[in-house]
């Protein structure tokens, strides 16, 4: 049996994620006897285990629960189709494994690949992680339009932009750190980190897209979805949730 601290330490996944599964009846843990202590069994880490498997598949909770829940559910099924999709995702591996000893081959002896065509690469190998982790997702919340524009956006992205990005990428982690640790969502670090935050999307999504609708809008999915929750949970503790403030403070101040 294993306490919601000793199965986040098992698996990687945090307190916070474990009682949200409790929360929306994914995970349901057992009750301690004497007290209210959350206990997890073989029957709950062999769930959790599943539940792991399909979000690495990319499925969405709600869909991961109906599956789980479903009368009919085949785990060995589920586990061998998990399967072939691994061996499909290493024959990819193996390909860009393939890519990078020619690109050290021909560095090694003098001829180097260009940059350009080494970065086309990379964007492309980007593009088609961010459609299999989040497509489905961002075509049902934002259209398919809009998740075609973003993705042209992507493709027509020159090297000089990238490294821009990159720049302000850091730039946002930075002062969200920085108003994080201050405390007020409503503050001048808080203020500034929103401000780049905007500027770090507008690399990102088509012109005249970062409108403080639209700002608010992704700022509330990051919190709503547990992937873009992580991310910024790994900038500063409750990232997600102090920028979601952050930014609806700065445009409530400019309304």
């Amino acid at each position: 049996m294993y306490t919601v601290k000793e199965l986040a330490r098992l698996t990687g996944l945090t307190p916070r994620t474990l009682r949200y599964y409790d929360a929306i009846g994914l995970l349901r843990p057992r009750r301690g006897r004497d007290n209210d202590y959350r206990l997890y069994g073989p029957e709950e880490v062999d769930r959790l285990q599943q539940i792991l498997l399909c979000r690495e598949m990319g499925l969405p909770l709600e869909e991961i629960k109906n599956l789980l829940d479903a009368p009919g559910f085949d785990r060995e099924a589920a586990l061998r189709e998990h399967l072939g999709r691994l061996l499909e995702r290493r024959r990819e591996v193996d390909a860009l494994i393939r890519a990078v000893r020619h690109a050290l081959s021909e560095t090694e002896g003098g001829n180097d690949m260009m940059d350009e065509k080494k970065f086309e690469g990379m964007k492309r190998q980007i593009i088609k992680e961010n459609e299999a982790a989040y497509g489905k997702e961002l075509q049902e919340k934002y259209g398919e339009d809009a998740v075609e524009a973003h993705t042209a956006r992507l493709r027509g992205m020159s090297q000089q932009e990238w490294e821009q990005a990159r720049r302000d990428e850091e730039a946002y982690k930075a002062a969200l750190r920085r108003a994080a640790a201050a405390g007020d969502p409503a503050g001048a670090d808080a203020r500034e980190a929103v401000r780049l935050h905007a500027a770090w999307l507008a690399c990102y999504w088509p012109q005249g897209t970062v409108t403080p609708q639209a700002h608010v809008g992704m700022a509330e999915t990051y919190v709503q979805d547990e992937r873009f929750a992580a991310y910024y949970e790994q900038i500063a503790p409750g990232g997600a949730e102090f920028l979601k403030r952050a930014v609806e403070a700065y445009y409530s101040m400019q309304a």
